[in-house]
């Protein structure tokens, strides 16, 4: 395919997006029609019934990525007349564009751009979630030696800490202890559990940590077994709440290895500047 083709088809895919109720990216139907070479609407309905399919096959909603609206178009003498749309997602494009006819440059161009527009939004989208994770592990640490310090103050050692932590943990999670759940989710020897839980479980764990530390201090508590009572109540307050929305914390899956997902957003962080300085350079 020649270069000048390839920027031609680059810029009117681009040119053709637009946000469709002004949140969701989307791509007209019928502009998609004309872009992709096909002269008429009928048989272009053809190829998206054939993606839909696909999308259904797949086990996802066509119908969260092909919706029906309306057109204005233009006639002749400056007129307009109303015509069936249809707003097309990204991944419908994409899906459209594996059903076309592969003899056609511009299918063949649209396969290449879709896939990797999609993988990018999904690079991109898994990214925020790692970054969200490590960000919430973070911050449940500094949350625990907040709590920690605030107890230290009232006479709770470390011993003491522990063990409040861990019926913290036998309350958030139905009965399982703390060594329960690192067996039921393989966590390696010497490492704390909240490495490898799901960032829900870490933002329900650091909430109730944020409500024990404040109620250490405007209860005033100070005697270990008050303290541990505490904890263990705002667990189980967390847990009614999870386990209303349909969530019990013991069944999530493990997360991968917060430590290994950090390493890995550093390096990224790393190539990017190295990317950067030899554009500059």
């Amino acid at each position: 395919m020649k270069k000048e083709l390839i920027v031609e088809l680059f810029e009117k895919f681009e040119g053709a997006c637009y946000l469709f109720n002004n949140n969701l990216e989307c791509w007209s139907g019928r502009e998609l029609q004309e872009i992709l070479g096909y002269t008429e609407w009928r048989n272009f309905l053809k190829v998206i019934e054939k993606a839909k399919t696909s999308c259904e096959t797949a086990d996802v909603k066509a119908t969260d990525h092909f919706v029906d609206v309306n057109k204005m178009i233009e006639i002749g003498k400056g007129g307009q007349r109303e015509v069936d749309d249809i707003a097309l997602t990204r991944y419908a494009c994409y899906l459209i564009a594996q059903n076309g006819d592969p003899a056609k440059s511009e299918i063949s161009f649209a396969q290449t751009y879709f896939a990797v527009q999609t993988r990018k939004q999904e690079i991109i989208e898994q990214r925020l979630l790692d970054v969200g994770r490590v960000v919430a592990r973070d911050k449940l640490t500094k949350s625990e030696k907040k709590l920690s310090g605030t107890i230290y103050e009232r006479g709770v050692d470390d011993k003491g800490f522990a063990i409040i932590r861990s019926e913290g943990d036998y309350a958030l999670f139905g009965g399982y202890s703390t060594g329960d759940m690192k067996r039921k989710l393989g966590v390696p020897d010497g490492r704390p559990l909240a490495d490898f839980l799901p960032i829900l479980t870490i933002k329900a764990k650091d909430f109730a940590t944020e409500l024990t530390s404040h109620n250490v201090i405007e209860k005033d508590l100070s005697d270990t077994n008050q303290i541990i009572n505490e904890h263990v109540e705002n667990n189980i307050a967390v847990r009614k709440m999870l386990l209303e929305r349909g969530v019990k914390p013991e069944t999530l899956p493990p997360a991968e290895d917060v430590k290994k997902v950090q390493r890995k957003l550093e390096g990224d962080e790393k190539k990017l500047l190295k990317t950067i300085k030899k554009k500059k350079d």
